[in-house]
């Protein structure tokens, strides 16, 4: 079987010049407290205050930008548990692009009721019973529809690689980096970036432990495919790594750590109590994934990626005050 093309650095290069002016470059935050807990110095970039609240409006907007006249007037179908939804929703808007969004009938309310308000055709389905790419391949052959995955796309994945750039040339060379992982968009984007700005920095992906298909396909060398984990990382409940992700990831990450569902917890009410930041479960992964490891980093420079801040108010004060 012949090895797609992947993206490169200069892919990503050219996605922050049509992201320009359009995107929002997040705010790079700091935390003396948890630098002072954990001895070092740990540089969040945070993509909860992206565009709909999500890295994933990078890659969204890179990949409709590019489409032909005939593909911008026919529309764009997309599945997604909510972000990609969203960015998907909004850049296709912006564009001037028919959206139809596949979003599992279970996903926040308020990521469906925001996916609505940006303009897109919204439909349902069952995600532990029901396949998603195969109805988003029968939507797109339906209707005529150009679909754009949620991860395993190379102008999504060069999009999303703009986030860790710009955190590289804010704050200059990092020890480490870790960055959410569910289908591996923003992690294979995260590793370009890194590899070209920062060679030396080691890059983690961290995955929810009920689904750490990721990191059992990186100790097993091939992907491996997993029913739809039970999470509160609803970003992050993918089956399986793509083929274009897989490849990056396979090549250039450190290793793929994880973190259970009290270990997000206790990260979102950090970030609400210390940081005064709103993070959605799946955003909280990059940090609990440090804090597994943070001895080995005591003295170093560290970078995480917020993925993340869309969550229902109502479940967000229901969490963080459980854990209280």
């Amino acid at each position: 079987m012949t090895q797609p093309a992947l993206p490169t650095f200069a892919d990503v290069e050219a996605a922050a010049a049509r992201l320009r002016g359009v995107s929002h470059k997040t705010p790079v935050l700091t935390s003396t407290t948890l630098n002072d807990l954990l001895g070092a110095e740990v540089y969040f970039k945070a993509e909860s205050l992206q565009r709909m609240g999500a890295f994933k409006f990078r890659g969204a907007y890179n990949a409709l930008a590019q489409f032909s006249p005939e593909q911008r007037r026919a529309g764009v179908v997309a599945f997604s548990s909510g972000n990609h939804a969203q960015g998907v929703a909004l850049a296709a808007r912006i564009l001037g692009i028919p959206a139809t969004i596949l979003m599992p009938s279970d996903a926040p309310a308020m990521k469906i009721a925001a996916t609505r308000g940006y303009g897109a055709n919204v439909v349902t389905y069952d995600r532990y019973k029901e396949d998603r790419e195969a109805l988003g391949r029968k939507l797109a052959e339906d209707g005529g529809l150009t679909l754009v995955p949620p991860y395993d796309h190379f102008d999504v994945i060069a999009g999303q690689g703009t986030a860790a750039k710009e955190l590289f040339e804010e704050v200059g060379a990092l020890d480490a980096l870790f960055a959410p992982l569910g289908g591996g968009g923003l992690l294979s984007g995260t590793l370009l970036s890194a590899k070209a700005l920062a060679p030396q920095c080691q890059v983690f992906g961290v995955e929810p432990e009920a689904g750490n298909d990721a990191q059992q396909s990186l100790r097993k060398g091939s992907i491996v495919h997993i029913d739809t984990p039970v999470t509160l990382a609803d970003g992050a409940q993918t089956q399986h790594l793509g083929n274009l992700t897989f490849a990056i990831i396979q090549r250039d990450v450190t290793d793929i750590l994880t973190a259970t569902d009290a270990e997000l917890v206790e990260a979102m009410r950090f970030f609400g109590s210390r940081m005064k930041q709103v993070v959605e479960p799946t955003g909280c992964l990059g940090l609990a994934g440090l804090k597994t490891v943070a001895e080995q980093w005591r003295g170093k420079r560290v970078g995480i990626i917020i993925s993340g801040g869309n969550v229902d108010l109502a479940r967000y004060a229901q969490l963080v005050a459980d854990s209280a």
